[in-house]
Formats: structure tokens, C-alpha cells, sequence
């Protein structure tokens, strides 16, 4: 069991279904969950230490929430979780949805991480970012604009390591598989078969669930994780280590 009592945590997008599981996960392992999401009320409850609201992409919201978030104590870790998409393929991709799709899942997360590292740099026991990827940034599996964004989240996770080691700073992505939350309610209207299809691409033979991605996120955050930085962990019930359709065509 970790116990991360006395550990500072923030998490973006906590109102959707990930960043929940992150609130029940974190806070049962006794953490102090700084939650935040466009609106505090949203994400304020028993298990939330605070509770703040701004637009990710806003720069001066974000330097704000930052700075209101290190005055009542620099955070031990900071999970970027917020994401979205809806450009399924290239025929999709607008200009529109190019920019924002970059913007909300690269950019964002990327300022928030350059608000918070000059307070977390050099702290006793060291400071750690946890970025949610997705296996969209390992491998082609629709939403373009999206996967480009977290192919360049992995790329930033990694600069962060590299070059904030030496002040103890530690960051990691984790790259989710398919994670049955309200993202695939708009999948589910157009085709209600669709999960099950989904599940026979999975080794699993299941999608992912978002305590388990919580978990793992907690995991890396915690100081059990002291040595491991720059890494990408996937969490995707087994999508990324073969092609199990391909083979059961193969093995008839």
C-alpha cells in the first residue's frame, strides 16, 4: 500500500472520469489532492484538500492558479490529466480542431508544468510531474491531432527529466489504452456495439479501467518511484505489446 500522508498532489481535469478515480485513489492513500478543473465546484468534495477553477488554456489563469496553488504549500507532484478529442480521423482534422486539440493537450499541460517548476525545483525529498498520455502517441490508432499532442506531451516529459534531474525533479507519462469513461459516450450514440468490439482488440480482452490508471499515476508520483524518471508506462490492458487481431488471422 503506498501512503503518500503529507504529500501535496495537484491534479488537472479532475471532474472527468480519470481524474475522479485520481481524487478517490490519491486521497485513499491519505494524500493532500489539490483538484483542479474549469470550475472549483466541480471537483470540491470531502476527499479535496482544495479545490481551484481556470481554464488551461488561459496563460494568466494558469501562472494565477499556479501561484494560488504554491502560496498554501508547493505541491509534491503534479498530475496533468485534462484531454480531449473528437477529430476521430484526418478527414476530421480541421484547422480549428488542429489547434485546439494541440493547444488543450500539449500546450496546456506544458505551461502549467513551466508555472509550477521554479517552486518545485530543490525540495527535500524531491518533486514529481506525471503526465497522461495515451497509446494514441505510440502507435496510430485514430484521433491524428490528439496522438500528435501526446506524442509531443511524451517528448516534453522527457526534456523535464532530463534537464530538471539535477534539481530533483522527477517526470513520467503513463500511455492509457481505451478508458471507459464519458469520452466514448459520443462512440457509444453513433454505434452501442462499440465496446464490445473494441474489447476483442485487447489482450485483456477489457478496456482499461480509470482506477487504473489512477493507481499507477499515484505510483509514480509517490517517493516508491524515487529512481525512475523520463519513462512512458503504458497502462492499456495489453493494446501496445501486439497486434492480437493480426494473429488470430494468421493462427486461423
Amino acid at each position: 500500500m503506498l501512503d503518500l500522508r503529507g504529500k501535496r498532489i495537484v491534479v488537472t481535469g479532475a471532474a472527468g472520469g480519470i481524474g475522479s478515480a485520481m481524487i478517490d485513489v490519491l486521497a485513499g492513500f491519505a494524500a493532500e489532492v489539490v483538484a483542479c478543473d474549469l470550475k472549483a465546484e466541480d471537483v470540491a468534495g470531502p476527499k479535496v484538500s482544495e479545490a481551484h477553477g481556470f481554464d488551461l488554456l488561459d496563460d494568466n489563469a494558469v501562472e494565477a492558479a499556479a501561484k494560488a496553488i504554491c502560496s498554501n504549500g508547493t505541491p509534491d507532484a503534479v498530475i496533468s490529466n485534462a484531454g480531449w478529442t473528437r477529430a476521430e480521423t484526418l478527414a476530421d482534422v480541421t484547422p480549428q480542431a488542429l489547434s485546439h486539440e494541440l493547444d488543450l493537450n500539449l500546450r496546456s499541460a506544458a505551461r502549467l508544468s513551466q508555472a509550477f517548476l521554479p517552486a518545485m525545483r530543490n525540495r527535500k525529498g524531491g518533486a514529481a510531474f506525471v503526465f497522461i498520455s495515451s497509446v494514441n502517441a505510440l502507435s496510430h490508432y485514430g484521433n491524428p491531432a490528439y496522438a500528435a499532442a501526446k506524442a509531443g506531451l511524451n517528448a516534453w516529459m522527457r526534456a523535464i527529466a532530463t534537464e530538471e534531474g539535477r534539481h530533483g525533479i522527477r517526470a513520467n507519462a503513463i500511455t492509457p489504452g481505451s478508458v471507459r469513461t464519458m469520452a466514448w459516450d459520443h462512440r457509444i450514440e453513433r454505434d452501442p456495439s462499440i465496446l464490445e468490439k473494441v474489447k476483442r482488440l485487447y489482450p485483456l480482452g477489457r478496456m482499461v479501467m480509470p482506477e487504473e490508471v489512477a493507481r499507477a499515476a499515484a505510483f509514480l508520483a509517490s517517493p516508491l518511484a524515487s529512481g525512475i524518471t523520463g519513462t512512458v508506462l503504458p497502462v492499456d490492458a495489453g493494446i501496445s505489446a501486439g497486434n492480437l487481431p493480426f494473429l488470430e488471422q494468421i493462427a486461423g
